[in-house]
């Protein structure tokens, strides 16, 4: 089987898990009326809320992971 169809005959899943362990996502959030950035994991779990962009860009890496932003 070639790699578009191995690709197209993906779960969601399988979708939502790829990545998990490589990509996380930073995002804005207000939290009692200060803004801070959530981290999230590639299918979508909140693993941290933290101050500063900068803050979680750097936990991001100091896992081994790879941040990406969300707006």
């Amino acid at each position: 089987m070639n790699t578009t169809a191995q690709i197209r005959q993906i779960t969601p899943q399988d979708l939502a898990a790829l990545g998990v362990h490589d990509i996380a996502y930073i995002k804005p959030k207000t939290i009692n009326g200060q803004q801070v950035f959530a981290v999230h994991a590639a299918d979508g779990a909140e693993l941290a809320v933290l101050p500063s962009r900068e803050s979680a860009f750097a936990a991001v890496r100091q896992n081994d992971m790879e941040p990406l932003s969300l707006h």
